[in-house]
């Protein structure tokens, strides 16, 4: 653990959010120096969560780290399986079959759905307003029931393989993802209704936090948090995998829209716009899916020639990258996970100095803070 020391004065208390508190968002911690309501430092504190996972990888053969992947990032699971897959198949220059590559994207997608659903459920809940998270783990858990019949799993999928998928999509899938979409659009207006036009909400949070494009390049901020800030980047769209260059959807950027922009509410609204993009996604996915294969031939023990390989995805909180380096063995030399919660910690302790303690508590909910992507 940190041993940060924090210099006090006659009127400041030090305080302790977490590892247990409800809007941690999983088993973290901070050690807050307060004065009164006024946070005068927050300085977040990691390593409750830490299982080893990247040494892990190196002491279990290339097809065997593939469900560990799951638990990089569980509330999304299925982009942390394709970030793996691909960094392993530069290794071995494999092509995926383009069914496979559709079906990643199919999953892909839905994945980033339910998890933006936990982030603006949970983000108001935080502040107060329990009824939106009861519409959003509704709408998750038919999600998760879609992916249950591709893949067999609701939360630690293990369905992406090196050089393909584990399994086709079953008779009726694509009638029922459809069907699913054509009832989940009108409810996301429902949705806008109910918090996005609150007005409690808006001044909570407009013009709270405000993050710079500047200031959050220089934290390494990615994914909806430096999307709120103003800055237009994706992955899929910029440095496209898979079939993403082959479908259409616009990139939401902040605009201030009720505040500043990169405040936390454009944090919030940013995600709200991307869940709509997901769906024009799939909705393109289910029409273009070709026939085919859904597995590239790959050895049973994979040894790939000396080399190091980066592949990284757009994962629901931003760009998780896989650093691999091969020694032409069964087990991969070495493993580095770059993950987007980890930067989004680094900014918290500048960016709490002069908050209110319930204001903190909203600035933590708007960057989609999950614990296993900070600690592995």
């Amino acid at each position: 653990m940190s041993s940060i020391q924090i210099q006090h004065f006659d009127d400041e208390m030090e305080i302790n959010m977490g590892p247990q508190h409800p809007s941690t968002h999983g088993v973290l911690r901070f050690r807050t120096l307060t004065d009164g309501e006024l946070v005068r430092k927050a300085i977040p504190e990691i390593g409750y969560l830490h299982r080893s996972i990247e040494k892990i990888a190196e002491m279990v053969e290339y097809h065997g780290f593939m469900p560990y992947t799951d638990r990089v990032d569980y509330v999304a699971a299925m982009t942390a399986n394709h970030g793996y897959a691909l960094s392993v198949e530069k290794l071995l220059s494999t092509e995926v079959p383009k069914r496979a590559q559709y079906l990643r994207m199919i999953a892909d997608e839905l994945c980033r759905i339910a998890s933006h659903l936990i982030s603006v459920g949970t983000f108001p809940m935080d502040l107060g307003a329990v009824t939106p998270f009861v519409y959003a783990l509704r709408e998750r858990e038919k999600i998760n029931d879609l992916i249950e019949s591709l893949c067999g799993a609701r939360l630690t999928y293990n369905y992406v393989r090196i050089g393909g998928v584990s399994f086709d999509m079953p008779d009726g899938f694509a009638q029922r993802v459809s069907a699913f979409l054509d009832q989940f659009e009108p409810l996301m207006n429902e949705f806008d209704d109910l918090i996005s036009s609150n007005n409690i909400f808006i001044d909570r949070l407009g013009g709270l936090c405000p993050i710079s494009k500047e200031l959050a390049i220089a934290y390494g901020l990615v994914g909806p948090n430096l999307r709120a800030s103003g800055m237009e980047w994706d992955l899929r769209k910029h440095l496209p995998y898979a079939a993403y260059d082959e479908v259409d959807f616009d990139i939401p950027v902040g605009d201030g829209r009720c505040g500043q922009i990169g405040d936390c509410f454009d944090r919030y609204w940013v995600r709200i716009a991307e869940i709509r993009e997901s769906v024009k996604i799939l909705r393109q996915c289910l029409v273009q899916i070709p026939e085919g294969e859904i597995q590239a031939k790959v050895p049973k023990t994979i040894k790939p020639p000396m080399g190091q390989s980066y592949a990284a995805v757009e994962a629901a909180r931003g760009e998780m990258g896989y650093f691999v380096i091969s020694d032409a063995s069964k087990n991969a030399y070495r493993v580095k996970i770059r993950t987007g919660s980890f930067s989004a910690m680094s900014i918290i302790e500048s960016q709490s100095k002069g908050l209110m303690i319930a204001d903190l508590v909203a600035l933590i909910a708007s960057l989609d803070v999950v614990a296993p992507e900070v600690d592995r």
